[in-house]
């Protein structure tokens, strides 16, 4: 489960980076979403406990992780 919240995590730090560019910030969850589906897909291989054993739970276990990012974000915002 480690290798998801790496994911959740990584896809947070991009979303920050977006917004410190012109970017729209509207993009922010496509680009978290995106990244993640491709790090779920790249930690099929590289990680041995990474929790799916085909392509496609992979690539959705990244997205939702990514996601979760964003998530975790407008939650902390929504505190404040």
């Amino acid at each position: 489960m480690t290798g998801v919240a790496a994911i959740s995590v990584i896809a947070y730090m991009l979303g920050e980076l977006v917004k410190v560019t012109r970017l729209d910030n509207k993009w922010i969850p496509v680009i978290c979403g995106l990244s993640g589906g491709m790090m779920g897909a790249a930690g099929m291989y590289l990680m041995p406990e990474f929790p799916a054993g085909d392509m496609v739970t992979a690539v959705a276990v990244g997205i939702v992780s990514g996601l979760a990012a964003t998530g975790a974000n407008q939650i902390a915002k929504q505190i404040k």
